[in-house]
């Protein structure tokens, strides 16, 4: 797959937008002509530019307004599109991309607008350029690329062709078989963009909701395959128009984009009888079986304040690394590490975000294959020295700068904890809490890069995200989806804040970027939990009283439950599939904590009682962040 992907698409500068473009890997770019015209040097300094950079430029767009115009407008027409041709000429760039007529003054007529791309064939031949008509979501005569094929074929002409628009075609739900019938020398270009399902405007939809392939919800994957079955080689290409993204990092949006490209190529190959031997073929997304670990990056003091609080939450200590300073805590099948050595990465994510909880290691099918996915789809690899005889884990880079391990049951890799620590007695008097896994693992992110991470996880896990759902702070709102495997041995939110007011903007503000906020522990049985927990000397998170009273009349919960849930700090909730029990910590540093919850067939996390929760532990923080005693 060739890939392409227009200025427009990214922030910044032009000369920042193609150094970003470039090094994201794509092959080239079309020159949207705002960004042309907002750089101060020639065409020809552009188009070398550039080529500097290794790309081609593949397009040089938009001309509006042509087709079916009426004198004298008609003749302006072409003078404006032999303007066009000139620097294009200059750019050396041949396609130019002509999106169907808006304009008021414009006449319908599928014969009419034939003819005028025939002459702008003939123009356009004259000096060795291409046209290529789209159609428009809301263009006055033609939205439809069936019809804009039509105009094309009628046109007749070798240099008219048509460019197809994902988000104009599925926006309209136009049939996209219509698009295997269309002769692959006729598609001049196939730009993609995805989008959220939004019920409004076409234009305003376009202007300011489109995402990159895979973070929306329209079908891509789909249109792209019946592309892709005209036998069509040439680029796709991204045009995307987004307001977080103006806004946001070029180089990110740019990754990103390249990402989404790749990622649709796999998909496409695997959903087409016949493979298409174009696209470099990759390993199948890595099914997570679990969590194998989290790992905490701490100092010898922070540590011990953590290890207090696993304690009262039934964690003992299991064992210690052969080399370096670190401990493992277990129970059930939750492994928790905590690390206070000053030499490697830890100690460089301890330097700069304090105590987190900078790791995890998922359990997945193959990790061989699923770091050469990972890879593929631009994430970064990651690797630190180790101990001869001890286990060297595959992992990238994830969320804030950490680190994904990634482990399976092949060679030494399922057994890392027998390799590379030794066992100890733990002598503290500890009670079993009975939390047996890991539920879900929250993570909080600045909400203009939900989308990469969305993006990240569902292209290289086999995981699919939940819809956006708002929770409420009582200092604004936090934007959070879900990614989730069928099997429920995955289940990431990610939480988006707009604000450092709110708890979660506190906590990115403080730990300065993004990261795990908390961890979530599931027991069978939440009341014999909180009776092991206050053995251990546990102090839940305090909720209001005035909940309990709300939460009785809502749900019309028994008294005797009602009054069990009040006496034990436990929230709760209830939806189609069953009920929800969860139980908090206060939080720890600036702002992490830890959640146990009890499913039962529940299929969510507990959004509405967010607002509660967080007005409870924001009674916990002083004004600089720190738990108060």
């Amino acid at each position: 797959m060739k890939t392409s992907i227009a200025t427009v698409s990214t922030s910044g500068e032009l000369p920042e937008k193609l150094e970003a473009i470039a090094r994201a890997g794509f092959d080239g770019v079309e020159v949207f002509e705002n960004d042309f015209l907002a750089f101060d040097g020639s065409p020809a300094d552009v188009g070398r530019m550039v080529r500097d950079h290794g790309l081609e430029i593949t397009l040089f767009q938009p001309f509006r307004d042509f087709e079916g115009m009426p004198e004298p407008l008609r003749s302006r027409t072409f003078d404006r599109a032999e303007r066009k041709f000139d620097v294009m000429q200059q750019l050396a760039t041949e396609l130019i991309l002509v999106c169907s007529n808006v304009s008021s003054a414009a006449l319908g007529g599928i014969d009419r607008a034939a003819a005028d791309f025939h002459e702008l064939g003939e123009r356009a031949a004259k000096r060795g350029l291409k046209v290529g008509y789209e159609a428009l979501a809301w263009g006055k005569h033609i939205n439809d690329h069936r019809d804009a094929w039509e105009i094309v074929r009628r046109a007749d002409h070798p240099n008219v062709g048509l460019i197809l628009d994902s988000f104009h075609t599925l926006s309209r739900k136009v049939d996209i078989n219509s698009i295997r019938s269309i002769p692959k020398e006729k598609l001049f270009m196939v730009q993609l963009a995805d989008a959220p399902l939004i019920d409004m405007d076409l234009l305003y939809w376009s202007r300011h909701f489109r995402n990159m392939p895979g973070e929306g919800d329209l079908p891509v994957a789909a249109f792209a395959a019946a592309v892709a079955d005209t036998g069509y080689d040439g680029y796709f290409s991204l045009e995307i128009f987004n307001d977080q993204f103006r806004g946001g990092s070029t180089r990110s949006i740019a990754t990103d984009g390249h990402r989404s490209l790749i990622y649709l190529a796999d998909q496409v190959r695997r959903a087409r009888a016949v493979p298409d031997l174009s696209i470099q073929p990759m390993p199948p997304r890595a099914i997570v079986n679990g969590i194998a670990f989290v790992e905490f990056s701490a100092d010898e003091e922070e540590a011990a304040d953590l290890v207090r609080m696993l304690e009262t939450l039934g964690f003992q200590k299991e064992a210690v690394h052969r080399s370096k300073d670190v401990s493992l805590y277990r129970q059930g099948d939750i492994r928790l590490i905590i690390n206070t050595d000053r030499h490697g990465f830890a100690g460089s994510s301890f330097a700069i975000h304090g105590t987190s909880a900078y790791a995890l290691a998922l359990v997945v099918d193959d990790a061989t294959n699923a770091l050469e996915r990972a890879v593929a789809l631009d994430a970064e690899p990651f690797c630190q020295p180790v101990v001869p005889g001890e286990v060297e884990i595959p992992a990238i880079r994830g969320v804030g700068g950490g680190v994904i391990y990634l482990i399976d049951d092949k060679s030494n890799l399922g057994r890392f904890s027998e390799i590379d620590f030794l066992p100890v007695e733990d002598e503290t008097e500890v009670v079993s809490a009975h939390l047996l896994h890991i539920d879900h693992v929250a993570q909080t992110v600045a909400y203009d890069e939900m989308p990469t991470w969305l993006l990240f996880y569902t292209a290289i896990f086999e995981a699919q995200k939940t819809p956006m759902v708002d929770i409420i702070d009582p200092a604004g709102v936090v934007r959070s989806q879900v990614v989730e495997n069928a099997s429920g041995l995955l289940r990431i939110t990610l939480n988006g804040a707009e604000n450092r007011r709110t708890l979660a903007g506190h906590f990115m503000a403080e730990t300065f970027g993004s990261g795990v906020q908390h961890l979530a522990f599931h027991t069978d049985d939440i009341f014999a939990t909180a009776a092991s927990l206050r053995q251990n000397g546990f102090k839940p998170l305090a909720i209001s009283p005035n909940y309990y009273d709300d939460l009785e009349a809502r749900f019309g919960l028994d008294t005797q439950l009602s009054d069990r849930l009040k006496a034990e700090n436990i929230l709760y909730d209830r939806d189609e599939h069953g009920e929800y029990f969860q139980l908090y910590s206060p939080t720890f540093g600036e702002g992490f904590f830890f959640e146990i919850v009890q499913r039962r067939g529940y299929a969510g996390y507990g959004a509405a009682n967010a607002i509660f929760r967080i007005a409870a532990q924001k009674k916990h923080l002083r004004p600089d962040g720190m738990p108060k005693a």
